[in-house]
């Protein structure tokens, strides 16, 4: 298996102050989505990262290759919405994994 570093790029960089009803209850499938791979283990770790340019979502994924961290984006609800989102993927050739508590 790999590791990937998933970006999620809002439609603004103001989205996470002005994000309309429609778009919290989309972050909220978009949450659903990737807590239920976190607990099938393929979502490593996943949130929002305050970066002053504007917020923007993080997710480490382990995965058999880009082409399926690509299609966990590809099925993420706020990328099937059309809503203006944009997903990146970039390969993490080497990582050093915590020892569980």
């Amino acid at each position: 298996m790999s590791y990937f570093a998933c970006k999620l790029i809002p439609p603004r960089p103001t989205f996470a102050q002005d994000m309309t009803e429609a778009e919290a209850s989309l972050m909220r499938e978009h949450a659903a989505y990737w807590t239920d791979l976190a607990a099938r283990r393929v979502a490593i770790v996943f949130g929002p990262v305050s970066d002053p340019r504007g917020t923007w979502g993080l997710v480490v994924v382990e995965a058999a290759d880009e082409a399926e961290a690509r299609a966990l984006g590809t099925n993420d609800p706020t990328i099937k919405a059309g809503a203006g989102f944009q997903f990146e993927v970039y390969p993490m050739p080497q990582v050093i994994l915590r020892e569980r508590a």
